[in-house]
């Protein structure tokens, strides 16, 4: 069993060039962005207290109007090595080493640079023009008109291929819709519309077919010019490998080789493992290397994008559309709702004003606060999917987290308010609730504002658990507690005082939906006791005492004033969740330094013990790099 050390041969011209970026002028002369990376090390904590390296020392670089690949076998710490230099790691991860654009230390700031994920993150119901409309809005600067941000979108969608498909909805799961390699060019569509001057693609022909990922590699090879492109890619086809003008091989998070793509088949020839005739290159390569089986160089200036106004109003309107034609969103909801109101209706038909009267309308009341709002949580799938897109769309800078708060509450209030007025006149007026039209408006605005704090819940879930299993079983678990503690299972004076009185009864929303409705309902009714053949009669003021507990020394009026105050610290609550995640995210763009006055060496310590095709060299070849 032997190991091999592998290093690329030198190349005076890349040496050159090398110089000529410490100094800053490669950069300026291109008009691009020129990326470089010094002993760049990622670790991690490992379980038992110790730290696993990831990248293991890499240096290399990215030439403006070129397309690099970053290869190796699963687990290499390709992603890792995107991650890096796109300032994307996780707080869990270590950095060292040096990384330069243009020779300067410079944050990757909105507008200089564009990450395309491996899982597409779009809104099923949107077409492509739409989807690509939508981003344009968000993405470029309030000083460009509707007409020229609509024209750049268009030309994008033409660049990437897509004319064909601009109409075609982008579809999902159930709905079938554009094919995964148009998916895949416009997830890049939606980013290069600012016309970034680097862009990171992490795996984009992943779960492509090879005439796919041909299709996506030649458009992204299309938006190449003035323009620095690094792609991790795990084992594409021959036609695929001849569009990449250079390759960094990696293996165990070590660079095997780093050079022109070109010259990679000389350079594994030269080192003893010659490429078999008509085999893929690439698949030669990770058969080989796998082991498991201040001056003068240009500053990017950050760009402007759409303003808070024009951001919250596209968000709002994009929202509105997506939530009108996705049928899990809100239409079964209400379609269920409606079944539900016509079945209590039907069940406390007419209830009358006899004694029997209370005890029915108090569980009508409970059924619809405790019940009807706790099916919001049908709504969580959806909340999970709008929290993906936001969460692309936010590291990547298109808008910020106000913006997508502000818009997902107005977009979802008239589906909501839809909602809590026609299934709630339903069930209202056939159970013979109080007259009145203030009455049933009142009744109504409860409903529509605790279903509203209910979203708002399963939106602060769905930012902490993603999951969807955990989210609903953790967003449930939530409600059940409020609604025990809410004043009507359990009276207040017979709640425990400890946790379910104090302080559970006074935060769950519950207890100001209850009492604000049983006010509503029971002020000035009488109600007769027939039971015994005698003729008493109790106030409703009586019963909301006597049998509900409530608390007369406030009007209901307090009671709905309290609720929206709940709503809007959830939503709040909401707004600092991803307000601090998208922190914690954005401290990891670290700036970076510049390149010390030496020669580069490229150099892998270790290569499989037992190459797949049988070549075992036992001697060690260590040359200068570049």
């Amino acid at each position: 069993m032997a190991s091999v050390n592998l290093a690329m041969p030198t190349m005076e011209l890349q040496e050159v060039e090398l110089n000529n970026v410490e100094k800053g002028q490669m950069g300026a002369k291109s008009g691009g962005a020129y990326l470089t990376w010094n002993d760049l090390w990622v670790t991690v904590s490992s379980k038992k207290g110790g730290s696993k390296s990831i990248l293991k020392g890499l240096t290399g670089y990215a030439r403006p109007s070129e397309l690099l690949a970053v290869m190796g076998p699963s687990g290499c710490g390709k992603s890792t090595l995107l991650d890096a230099l796109a300032g994307r790691l996780d707080f869990s991860t270590r950095q060292s080493g040096d990384i330069l654009i243009n020779g300067h230390k410079q944050k990757l700031s909105y507008g200089t640079s564009a990450y395309v994920t491996q899982d597409e993150t779009l809104l099923a119901t949107l077409t492509v023009k739409e989807a690509v409309y939508y981003s344009a809005q968000l993405q470029l600067p309030v000083s460009m008109t509707k007409s020229e941000k609509k024209q750049i979108a268009e030309q994008t969608i033409k660049e990437m291929g897509l004319q064909d498909a601009m109409n075609t909805r982008i579809g999902g799961f159930g709905n079938k819709g554009i094919s995964g390699g148009e998916k895949r060019r416009l997830s890049v569509c939606m980013e290069i519309l600012t016309r970034p001057k680097l862009l990171f693609l992490d795996e984009p022909t992943s779960g492509l077919d090879s005439a796919a990922s041909y299709y996506v590699m030649s458009g992204i090879s299309r938006q190449r010019q003035g323009r620095t492109i690094i792609a991790s890619i795990h084992q594409p086809s021959a036609e695929v490998f001849n569009l990449f003008h250079s390759l960094c091989l990696l293996s165990s998070g070590r660079t095997v080789y780093f050079g022109p793509a070109s010259a990679a088949i000389e350079f594994f020839t030269r080192n003893g493992f010659p490429c078999p005739y008509l085999q893929n290159p690439s698949d030669h390569f990770l058969k080989t290397i796998n082991k498991d089986f201040d001056e003068g160089g240009e500053m990017l200036e950050k760009r402007s994008h759409a303003n808070f106004t024009t951001q919250s109003l596209v968000l709002t309107r994009r929202s509105t559309v997506n939530m009108f034609r996705d049928p899990g969103y809100y239409w079964m909801r209400f379609a269920t709702y409606v079944a539900i109101a016509l079945s209590l209706g039907s069940i406390y038909y007419n209830v009358g004003s006899n004694y029997r009267s209370i005890e029915e309308r108090g569980l009508m009341v409970a059924f619809v606060v405790s019940f009807m709002t706790f099916m919001t949580v049908g709504g969580f799938p959806s909340f999970v999917e709008d929290m993906k897109v936001f969460q692309r769309e936010n590291v990547n800078g298109h808008y910020g987290c106000f913006a997508f708060v502000i818009g997902n509450t107005l977009s979802s209030m008239p589906y909501v308010l839809l909602i809590s007025l026609v299934p709630g006149a339903i069930a209202y007026f056939l159970a013979g609730f109080q007259n009145g039209f203030g009455h049933f408006i009142y009744f109504a605005l409860v409903l529509f504002i605790s279903m509203m704090v209910v979203e708002s819940l399963m939106m602060n879930v769905a930012a902490i658990v993603p999951n969807f299993l955990m989210g609903i079983v953790t967003g449930a678990g939530i409600q059940g507690l409020q609604i025990l503690s809410g004043g009507y299972f359990q009276l207040p004076s017979e709640l425990p005082k400890i946790i379910w009185k104090y302080p559970l009864y006074y935060m769950s929303f519950h207890k100001y939906a209850y009492q604000g409705m049983f006010k509503n309902e029971f002020e000035g009714l009488k109600f007769t006791d027939d039971m015994f053949g005698n003729n008493h009669i109790m106030s409703g003021e009586e019963v909301l005492r006597v049998r509900w507990q409530a608390e007369m020394g406030h009007s209901k009026w307090v009671d709905l004033v309290i609720l929206l105050g709940i709503l809007i610290s959830y939503r709040l609550v909401f707004f600092l969740i991803i307000k601090t995640k998208e922190k914690f995210v954005h401290a990891r763009k670290s700036s970076t330094s510049i390149l010390s006055n030496r020669s580069i060496q490229i150099m892998a310590k270790s290569l499989p013990a037992s190459p797949l095709h049988g070549l075992t060299p036992s001697h060690d070849i260590a040359t200068n790099t570049r």
